[in-house]
């Protein structure tokens, strides 16, 4: 009788050993499951751009900051200038999503998504930022013509010889080759396309707008001073992401991806 009623016990240990594994391996696998949707889990920092639809030029800059609670403010709230005719979907960290317009190269569309930040760049030879900062020269040019070796990264004349960024259309220092221009004169790259996969999009920045009304070939624009309140916050440390969304598609993937929510007031795109 002994025997028999410790055989139940452990029939019934076993059932539970083994319904605590399921659940666990369950746990696991949705975990897993997020991480390959979501491979900006571990990042603490987001610039976010909301527009009102896919042609839409100018939107809403927002920043947040991601602690054991989720997104909270950060506490930057201005206006950006996007592309001219509006935005596409992108190459970034996201996957591949359906509906709404494909970015191309030369549309005149920035890339929506999630995108890493990669490098800070401007005229001077330093600026306030904690993320790696290229002080641009006059032979540096990001190389915008599909196909080419050097294809959507910023490379050195000087360096890679000047056969090799023949018929780019982006030098860095606008400054000292399109009269004057400042647009260049502090940004950060929006890593769109970083495997350079042809035709898909190239040389796509955060940088300073011409005006207020001015939209750009694909990049996001910003006053000076957004800018420089950027440059400062941002921290290599806590994976900087940038998003930007047509509002429809935003409300459709906050869930999903995480997102925070936005309050609706006065100063929504």
């Amino acid at each position: 009788m002994v025997f028999r009623r410790h055989s139940r016990s452990c029939a019934v240990c076993l059932v539970l050993a083994l319904a605590t594994l399921a659940i666990l391996a369950g746990c696991a696998g949705h975990d897993l499951k997020a991480s390959e949707t979501s491979p900006w889990q571990s990042s603490r920092q987001l610039v976010l751009v909301t527009v009102a639809d896919w042609n839409t030029d100018h939107g809403m800059l927002r920043t947040y900051t991601r602690g054991a609670h989720g997104w909270v403010a950060a506490g930057v709230a201005a206006p950006v200038t996007i592309g001219k005719t509006g935005a596409g979907w992108g190459l970034g960290l996201n996957a591949p999503q359906s509906g709404g317009p494909v970015k191309r190269e030369g549309d005149n569309r920035s890339p929506a998504g999630v995108f890493r930040i990669g490098d800070t760049f401007g005229y001077a030879s330093h600026v306030d930022t904690a993320m790696p900062y290229l002080a641009l020269n006059a032979t540096e040019y990001c190389v915008d013509v599909s196909g080419a070796a050097h294809y959507n990264r910023i490379v050195d004349a000087n360096v890679v010889g000047a056969d090799a960024v023949k018929g780019s259309t982006e030098p860095m220092r606008r400054d000292l080759h399109v009269n004057g221009d400042q647009r260049y004169r502090m940004g950060f790259v929006i890593e769109q396309n970083p495997q350079a996969k042809p035709l898909a999009g190239s040389c796509i920045f955060a940088h300073l707008w011409a005006s207020p009304t001015d939209s750009t070939a694909g990049c996001t624009a910003m006053t000076p001073s957004v800018m420089q309140s950027l440059l400062a916050w941002l921290r290599p440390e806590d994976q900087p992401i940038f998003i930007l969304l047509p509002q429809h598609e935003y409300e459709r993937l906050r869930t999903d991806w995480q997102l925070p929510a936005i309050a609706a007031t006065g100063d929504a795109p």
